[in-house]
């Protein structure tokens, strides 16, 4: 016995792992983080133009 045939067993079966059905997972993650970036993105909208426009007026 090897001291590295575990670490291989290991590295086969993530190798030979089957991903195609997580097409389903990858989209809801997706959705997901749109969201929350709108989310996040219709609360900060008014402080966020505020500061770009007063920095805009300070380079004036």
């Amino acid at each position: 016995m090897h001291l590295l045939d575990p670490l291989r067993s290991l590295h086969q079966r993530w190798r030979d792992r089957d991903d195609r059905g997580d097409i389903p997972g990858w989209v809801l993650v997706t959705v997901m983080t749109i969201t929350i970036g709108m989310a996040l993105w219709a609360i900060a909208q008014p402080q966020l133009a505020s500061i770009l426009s007063s920095a805009l007026d300070s380079v004036r």
